[in-house]
């Protein structure tokens, strides 16, 4: 082990309460595990159940929930509970993961995560806020209080109330269309006039998958390893192979052609092509077997 592992149950995880720092503060102190320490803590816990290992697992993934469930807080849900809800597919994700796969734990994880933190705001979210802020808490209980029948304010009554409260005459047109409406259906499958066309749930359109923050950390875990594997496995050519496809491939400065390089080593277009190929064959065989 590189470093010392914090000793933690899965059941006692830091409690998330709405001063997110001070919860930061305590997860900022179980370190990030290494490929190597979450594989043997993975079969550990596969093995033998062992619940500290997936205790362990699941600590060293929490700031990443927190990280995920920020880019739902447009939904106007209390984030602490996001990151709870997100924290619960975090244990599944932990639960069920497969050291034998081949994959980092936060690979497999963003799915379970996203999907808890799915749920809930599909269970939670409401369309339309009904009162947000004081002025309209105000304004809600008044026109609750108020109106005696089914009709709209008139334009007499509208005018009364807005003066009464210091507030405009839409701003009561406003709330008064908020409280004659209806929730919108998560699972409404026809159009709204009721025909037989198919319209989209809210649910489908939650997020897209081009700006889902799961699917964005997972792409860029599966690029930073495979520019790892990429570099150890240049490290494994000699250096005129290393060099030869540096300069032909990856350079930013562009593509150096074969016979500048063949110019530069004292030998002909197509032994630098030779070199090249070789170089690229066993780079590919290393990268395959990683």
């Amino acid at each position: 082990m590189t470093h010392a592992m914090v000793k933690a149950s899965p059941m006692a995880l830091p409690a998330v309460s709405d001063d997110l720092n001070g919860y930061l503060a305590k997860i900022a102190a179980f370190p990030v595990l290494t490929s190597e320490e979450e594989q043997k803590l993975a079969i550990k816990y596969r093995d033998n159940d062992d619940l500290e290992s997936a205790g362990q697992m699941v600590m060293s993934q929490l700031r990443f929930v927190v990280h995920l469930a920020r880019s739902y807080s447009g939904y106007g849900l209390p984030l602490a509970d996001l990151v709870q809800e997100g924290n619960i597919g975090l244990m599944k994700a932990v639960k069920r993961f497969d050291p034998d796969v081949g994959v980092r734990l936060i690979s497999f994880a963003v799915h379970w995560i996203r999907a808890e933190i799915h749920e809930y705001v599909i269970r939670n979210w409401r369309i339309v806020k009904v009162a947000t802020t004081k002025a309209q808490r105000k304004l809600f209980f008044k026109l609750r209080s108020s109106k005696k029948g089914l009709g709209w304010f008139s334009a007499a009554e509208a005018e009364a109330v807005a003066r009464d409260l210091g507030v405009t005459q839409e701003q009561v047109y406003e709330m008064e269309s908020r409280l004659t409406s209806g929730d919108t259906s998560f699972d409404a499958t026809t159009a709204d006039d009721g025909s037989e066309k198919r319209a989209l749930r809210p649910a489908e359109y939650l997020h897209l998958e081009e700006s889902d923050p799961a699917l964005v950390a997972e792409s860029q875990n599966f690029a930073d390893t495979q520019a790892s594997i990429l570099a150890d496995g240049l490290l494994d050519l000699d250096d005129r192979s290393r060099d030869i496809l540096q300069r032909r491939w990856l350079d930013d400065d562009g593509k150096t052609t074969l016979q500048d390089l063949a110019n530069e080593y004292s030998v002909s277009a197509e032994r630098i092509r030779q070199i090249e190929k070789a170089a690229m064959k066993k780079l590919k065989a290393h990268m395959l077997a990683a």
